[in-house]
């Protein structure tokens, strides 16, 4: 049987201005460091069995 899922805490004050700064300002990664996580997916998921992922 799944466990119930916990209510989501609310943030107040700093906590909730630093987590709204944080998604406004996301910072995308370089091209370069995209391709390596792609590359490495790609290797993982060549692992599974075929339809898996």
């Amino acid at each position: 049987m799944a466990k119930p899922i916990k209510e989501t805490p609310v943030l107040y004050d700093e906590d909730a201005y630093r987590f709204e700064m944080a998604a406004q300002n996301v910072v995308p990664l370089p091209k370069e460091e995209r391709e390596a996580i792609w590359k490495a997916y790609e290797e993982v998921k060549s692992w599974c069995a075929p339809g898996v992922l």
